[in-house]
């Protein structure tokens, strides 16, 4: 029997097994491969050389300045986005006032709520992209922001915004955060809806506060959703190419103010027909994405709470 059971689980996974390999596990390989290599792209071009890229890679400043960017991104990104959902949804689900009989409730309106945080998930990221930059379009008639801030006298905070080299990736980042906050409403209020009112109820009853009951029962409670959504939006926030490429000036600009890994990556592929190269950036961003998840598993693993 027991070898009976082993040979229907080998001959039920052979197959997704097989497909993983080729169609994910494959293209690693063969990318790690092509970073031994100077090759240009075109068949026959290919030269080892070894770890050169590597070492070329260590040795460019570009290279820092888009990691320096993504790491930035990466640490603010998913901070400000996992905290305007649990904020959110802690407001939806429970922040209501007290109606008859009822101790925990959301707003008025919660259903609506959802669906207007969640629409931007809808929206292919490079309309986002093109809505975005329209609205930060410096022309004080044309863009929508310092129209805006114009018309209710706010001349003075009236900037070029993506063409400010100080402020450019910032406006990036409140794009990916606007963009991506709606998918962790949805998801945290699916979570919330699991916890059981009961303890809520409990807890108001013996006089906690909505800070403490949000502190103290729904973020532990949450916690497993939260780190999965931490992976997850931190491998969103060390991609952004779409956003970048589309909305900065000149593909990286103002002075390589925006430029990130994933377009440093296209340009050195794409625009300079280095692939050797750019595949050394390839694995390197492996590197640094396992990395991340790796550590975020293991320092924001905590004891699970059972209900």
């Amino acid at each position: 029997m027991q070898h009976g059971k082993y040979r229907f689980i080998v001959g039920f996974l052979a197959l997704p097994l097989i497909v993983y390999g080729i169609f994910v596990i494959s293209p690693f390989v063969q990318a790690f491969q092509i970073s031994m290599t100077d090759w240009s792209g075109l068949v026959g071009t290919a030269r080892f050389i070894g770890l050169e890229n590597f070492e070329r890679l260590w040795n460019s400043d570009e290279f820092w300045n888009a990691l320096r960017h993504n790491v930035y991104m990466l640490v603010g990104v998913p901070i400000v986005t996992l905290g305007l959902g649990l904020f959110f949804a802690f407001m939806l689900n429970v922040g209501g006032k007290r109606r008859k009989n009822e101790v925990i409730t959301g707003v008025t309106g919660s259903k609506l709520y959802k669906f207007v945080f969640f629409f931007p998930q809808v929206i292919s990221v490079t309309i986002i992209a093109v809505i975005w930059f329209n609205i930060y379009n410096p022309d004080p008639q044309d863009g929508m922001l310092n129209s805006l801030l114009g018309t209710v006298g706010l001349d003075g905070l009236q900037n070029s915004w993506l063409g400010e080299k100080s402020i450019a990736l910032l406006c990036i980042s409140a794009v990916m955060v606007w963009g991506h906050v709606g998918f962790y409403v949805v998801l945290f209020s699916a979570a919330m809806a699991s916890i059981p009112r009961d303890i809520y109820e409990a807890a108001l009853l013996d006089g906690a506060s909505r800070f403490d009951t949000f502190f103290k029962i729904t973020l532990p409670l949450l916690w497993d959703t939260v780190q999965t959504g931490w992976v997850y939006m931190g491998i969103i926030a060390l991609d952004a190419f779409a956003l970048v490429q589309i909305m900065s000036v000149n593909m990286g600009g103002p002075d390589g103010a925006t430029d990130v890994m994933p377009l440093r990556l296209f340009q050195t592929a794409f625009r300079d027909s280095q692939f050797g190269y750019a595949s050394a950036m390839g694995v390197a961003m492996l590197i640094v994405t396992m990395t991340f998840a790796v550590l975020t598993m293991r320092f924001a693993r905590r004891e699970r709470i059972e209900f």
